[in-house]
């Protein structure tokens, strides 16, 4: 063989290499795929959906999330395998009625290739039986309650990026009893799976390490005066109350603390579901001081502040919550899984096995995202968690900017 000719056909072939998994059926692709296939037409889109919280008071989760999710479209140049991506969604609610209602609608839609969601846990353990049993994958940007990647509990077609509270309650509780010295501490929850499941891990790290809990409290997320309960923690004397629940329940019992007789100098402390400017909106001027547990963005990867600068080129602002680099990193796996098992016809129609992208979302390892370095086990937990915690510098929901930073507002602290 001629120099030449070896050239040529190194060249075919690591252009091959370049093409991966979607090549040109040399006969019309026929589905033998277990859970079935979407077959996308010549030059239609590939079709991902969101189930997030868009509207209400927790809304900025599934905004920020929804956000991660766009500039992930734009990355792309908006299209996939020579496809238009197309986005739609359904709103969730954050709550388990809300999960049933937006997996019913999206899995009677066929076209759908795969599902960034839920934003709240409780949705996602309603809403993901139903996805899975329609042959759809989901995958949560900020679903955090251990029980979702449980071997016990998981649902086949269900991922996540988000931390596992596991990880979170457990640093929450590290902080207080050792950087600020707490050896009694109360729990508040508003009876959602996210929010009853971190209190517990918690109250679990906080005993192992010496402390003792002295009261564990219930909320209504929908109640406005938490005085009544607080009123019976304060009989308790602790010195930091932990709820680790959403804006608008979070904000009452904030702005309504300080007011207790026994609770003046009380540490309060939330979590990732109250990372939002929204928080400090719903809290006001008691918001100060307070502590707040969040992913790390100061650990993650070097991408990160490229993607701040498209967010804010792109929405005019710094992101609402904690999980639009969780979603951005979804979303990537997605289309990484979608690339690696799409066929493709001669005429150019696209063929993606359901059960075959499944299992390479599954398979992620090693996967470079802005979040860490990502690898799925067999039950769906794919983050790199890195947990810090903030301090809130200021209650003005404007000066929004979360860092390590002297100046940022609020302030990383811990570790």
């Amino acid at each position: 063989m001629s120099r030449s000719k070896f050239a040529v056909l190194s060249l075919l072939a690591v252009a091959g290499l370049l093409l991966g998994a979607c090549q040109p059926a040399a006969q019309p692709y026929t589905c033998t795929d277990e859970i079935g296939c979407v077959d996308i037409a010549p030059g239609a889109p590939i079709h991902i959906a969101y189930a997030l919280v868009v509207a209400g008071s927790d809304s900025s989760l599934g905004i920020d999330s929804r956000r991660g999710i766009e500039i992930a479209i734009d990355d792309k140049s908006g299209t996939l395998l020579g496809h238009p991506i197309e986005l739609t969604g359904e709103d969730t609610g954050c709550n388990a009625e809300g999960g049933q209602a937006a997996a019913q609608k999206l899995a009677a839609d066929t076209t759908i290739v795969a599902i960034v969601g839920t934003s709240c846990s409780a949705e996602a353990r309603v809403a993901a039986p139903i996805l899975s049993d329609a042959g759809f994958t989901m995958i949560s940007p900020s679903n955090t309650a251990p029980d979702l990647t449980a071997p016990d509990k998981h649902v086949a077609g269900y991922l996540r990026t988000a931390h596992n509270d596991e990880v979170q309650g457990a640093v929450a509780a590290e902080f207080a009893y050792n950087s600020l010295g707490v050896r009694k501490a109360a729990t508040v929850h508003d009876g959602s799976l996210y929010a009853q499941s971190l209190q517990q891990v918690f109250a679990d790290r906080f005993t192992e390490l010496g402390g003792e809990i002295v009261a564990q409290a219930a909320v209504q997320p929908t109640d406005t005066d938490m005085r009544p309960v607080l009123t019976t923690i304060a009989a308790d004397a602790p010195e930091l109350v932990y709820y680790p629940i959403f804006v608008a329940a979070g904000g009452f019992i904030t702005a309504q603390a300080k007011e207790v007789p026994g609770l003046e100098g009380v540490k309060l402390m939330g979590s990732d579901g109250l990372f939002s400017p929204d928080f400090l909106t719903a809290a006001g001027e008691a918001v100060q001081g307070m502590y707040l547990s969040s992913p790390d963005f100061s650990a993650f990867a070097s991408g990160y502040n490229a993607f701040l600068e498209k967010h804010t080129a792109k929405y005019g602002e710094n992101p609402l919550s904690a999980f639009h680099a969780h979603a951005y990193d979804a979303t990537n796996i997605i289309f990484a899984a979608v690339e690696k098992v799409a066929v493709q016809d001669a005429d150019g129609t696209l063929h993606i096995p359901r059960k075959a992208l499944r299992d390479a979302m599954f398979a992620t390892s090693g996967f470079q995202g802005l979040t860490g370095t990502l690898t799925c086990t067999p039950t769906g937990d794919c983050g790199d968690p890195k947990i810090a915690v903030y301090e809130v510098m200021n209650p003005d929901p404007a000066s929004w900017a979360p860092g390590a930073e002297a100046n940022s507002n609020p302030k990383k602290i811990y570790p």
